[in-house]
């Protein structure tokens, strides 16, 4: 990649299971963008329903122009991270985005974000997406980050701005030359990968635009899973992202400001659910001893103090 960014190469990464109800929808509001530099690699995870035929039809029809630009990789079911983890194999553009086909996107933004690639050069650019609810629309913008990355990473961790990967576009390099991983558990993925990412750019940028627009009447969505199993795969992805970096040095580890989050909520869920994580990670209660406690996290203050109390008789 130059150090002038002209007509980027946007790739787009879709992973495809179970969407034949709304994918249409979505393959329309990409394809009709008219951004003419863009990868699409759409991964079928599997499918068992006629999201891919479906799929099919609608580039057939209304797109065959771009079918030499679209790519579908199919795979033997494996949740999200590894369909995830399986299309940045094949992206070959100089940015790439995560999207899910059972959302949309707005006019004209691969556009958009190519005009800002091109002045501004980020490693990360994020921007505004709305939740789509069946009668009301909310917009949430996150505030400008650019000049403190480790309180991006700790407000993504603790829901007070977007973990989401589908609100980012990011360097391809970035992914490649920073040995980004995907976690080994589907709830919170999102958020596990946008954390690294952010800890590895030098230069974050917001675009004050509404790009995504993500669908919640969505019944069938992760989201809708049971809790303790929730609560579980997200305490276990971050205890993985944590044994991962627990050993970089800083000033390099920019994850760090969240291991004593991390390993705070880890206990609390665990007692909260009953998830018995202190026996299973023997670091944990050592670790939550030494932790320190703090305001704005989302684990309260005083559920903090009982965290602590517990993990001094583990």
């Amino acid at each position: 990649m130059s150090d002038s960014m002209k007509n980027p190469v946007i790739s787009v990464v879709i992973p495809v299971y179970g969407v034949e109800k709304y994918i249409e929808e979505f393959a329309d509001s990409l394809f009709s963008q008219g951004y003419p530099y863009v990868q699409y690699v759409f991964v079928n995870d599997g499918a068992k329903d006629n999201s891919i035929g479906l799929l099919n039809q609608v580039i057939d029809s209304r797109y065959p122009g771009l079918r030499e630009k679209i790519l579908i990789v199919n795979k033997e079911n494996g949740g999200l991270p590894a369909a995830r983890k399986t299309g940045m194999d094949y992206v070959t553009g100089d940015y790439v985005c995560h999207m899910d086909p059972d959302d949309w996107i707005s006019p004209d933004s691969l556009q958009k974000m190519a005009e800002v690639i091109e002045s501004s050069q980020p490693d990360l650019l994020y921007y505004y997406y709305a939740k789509e609810y069946p009668k009301r629309r909310s917009v949430k913008k996150d505030i400008n980050y650019a000049d403190d990355i480790r309180s991006y990473i700790s407000d993504m961790y603790n829901h007070k701005a977007a973990g989401t990967l589908c609100n980012k576009c990011v360097k391809t390099s970035l992914y490649r030359d920073n040995d980004i991983s995907f976690p080994p558990y589907s709830y919170a993925e999102d958020c596990y990968v946008s954390c690294q990412l952010a800890a590895a750019s030098r230069r974050v940028v917001q675009m004050e635009y509404v790009v995504y627009h993500y669908r919640k009447n969505n019944t069938t969505s992760i989201s809708h899973q049971n809790i303790r199993k929730r609560k579980k795969e997200y305490c276990l992805n971050f205890l993985d992202l944590y044994e991962k970096y627990r050993e970089v040095p800083e000033p390099k580890n920019l994850i760090s400001c969240i291991f004593d989050d991390i390993l705070i909520q880890a206990g609390y869920h665990s007692i909260l659910y009953n998830l018995d994580l202190f026996s299973q990670f023997d670091y944990l209660a050592a670790g939550i001893r030494k932790a320190k406690m703090r305001f704005g996290t989302d684990v309260p203050i005083f559920a903090q103090l009982i965290v602590k109390l517990v993990a001094l008789f583990k």
